[in-house]
């Protein structure tokens, strides 16, 4: 018998009776089943929210770089901002795997939403409610929740960006509080941001947390314009001359690089979730078109070439979810550690990135159009895969924790 007569779709049940189980293509592994209906239910509601009121406006946002506030204010409404965080705190009170699959599915629209998500949820609300004082998580959470404040998170400085320890970012001691003084750059939300989440070194050159507000003499947050990258996203930079920061808006409970490094965490994870919803858009979409795109009187979906292209596709993007659900089962069951986060986070969003690459070829020409989507998730992948830790950087750490050797340095 040939291997092309064959038949692989179909099975009978290990008992042996005549059930048919069949295969099926865009869930090869059964992750909807590895969920709980209280999962189920929070990925579909996401789910149709992006789908019917994110999926309009993305082309033109991206198109003329900007970002609709209203979407803040729509998460909070839908109970998507800082969605693991108690409910006493406005929160949805859900757990990890919710909040990846809330990240995938604002990912499959775009990045850039997803990136606002997750600075909001990861690197804003989580290190004021795990570092705040109870006076701070009562004055901030709630609003942020609801999305009535946008915040954003400043470590990254012009020239400190895989070496955050650098910072040159300084917050003097004076008399009831501290005078911060530096740049941060590449900050999301910053030019929309009504909260910040800004890290600095003190007088004794230990790096600490502070929140500051808009309004602050002597803060700036200048729109960083020309991106090919996230451009449905708010980027800027956050800019202090001297901006006074009362003792009671220090974070706290964070005292070294421990604290933004906990927050990064949370947001990479999320971000393997993400990058993995970007991926299953484009493979989707090179899987439609080549189904109905004919050339030499036939479907491209029929040539060999484009079927090996699906099958990596569909492998990797499986592959990835059900790590990224594993590893949220773990947060969930206190027992992750930060390199299984670079481990999924540098797998997946480099893995998203090949696959958003072939999809655009796979359009042929038409895949530099917008129309199509998939080159807007290219150019947003190459962010995703760079920021909150390279693709170098993470396979630093796993090294390391494979030899026990650092390599981040020559000494």
């Amino acid at each position: 018998m040939s291997i092309a007569s064959e038949t692989f779709d179909t099975a009978t049940t290990p008992s042996g009776s005549s059930e048919t189980l069949r295969f099926q293509w865009d869930d090869p592994l059964l992750l909807d089943d590895a969920l709980n209906e209280d999962e189920r239910m929070v990925r579909d509601m996401a789910r149709a929210y992006c789908q019917d009121k994110l999926i309009p406006r993305v082309l033109e946002a991206n198109r003329n770089e900007t970002f609709d506030r209203d979407i803040m204010s729509e998460f909070g409404e839908l109970g998507m901002l800082g969605s693991t965080l108690p409910e006493d705190y406005g929160c949805a009170g859900v757990n990890h795997v919710c909040y990846g699959l809330i990240a995938r599915e604002v990912e499959r629209v775009d990045s850039g939403y997803r990136s606002a998500l997750s600075v909001q949820s990861s690197l804003v609300m989580w290190p004021i409610y795990t570092y705040g004082s109870e006076q701070q998580r009562r004055k901030y959470l709630s609003k942020l929740a609801s999305g009535e404040w946008v915040g954003a998170f400043g470590l990254t400085e012009p020239d400190h960006g895989s070496d955050p320890g650098g910072m040159v970012t300084r917050a003097k001691s004076v008399d009831g509080g501290y005078l911060v003084s530096g740049a941060k750059m590449w900050i999301s939300n910053a030019p929309i941001a009504d909260v910040f989440v800004v890290w600095a070194k003190d007088d004794e050159g230990v790096i600490r947390g502070f929140i500051l507000e808009r309004g602050m003499e002597g803060l700036a947050t200048p729109k960083i314009e020309g991106k090919f990258s996230l451009r449905a996203s708010a980027t800027g930079e956050v800019v202090m001359d001297e901006v006074f920061v009362p003792e009671e808006n220090r974070l706290p409970n964070a005292r070294g690089l421990g604290g933004p490094f906990g927050c990064l965490n949370k947001a990479r994870y999320g971000i393997s979730w993400g990058a993995m919803g970007a991926a299953e858009a484009c493979w989707h979409a090179a899987r439609d078109y080549t189904l109905e795109r004919k050339q030499f009187g036939r479907p491209l979906a029929a040539n060999q070439l484009i079927q090996k292209k699906l099958a990596d596709m569909q492998t990797e993007i499986t592959l990835g979810l059900h790590g990224s659900l594993r590893l949220g089962r773990l947060i969930d069951a206190d027992r992750s550690t930060p390199e299984m986060i670079s481990l999924m986070k540098r797998n997946n969003a480099g893995k998203a990135l090949d696959i958003a690459r072939v999809a655009r070829d796979m359009h042929g020409g038409n895949g530099i159009s917008d129309e199509y989507h998939v080159i807007r998730h290219v150019m947003n992948l190459e962010s995703v895969n760079t920021y909150e830790g390279t693709h170098d950087i993470h396979a630093l750490v796993l090294g390391r924790a494979q030899t026990g050797l650092q390599a981040f340095t020559a000494v």
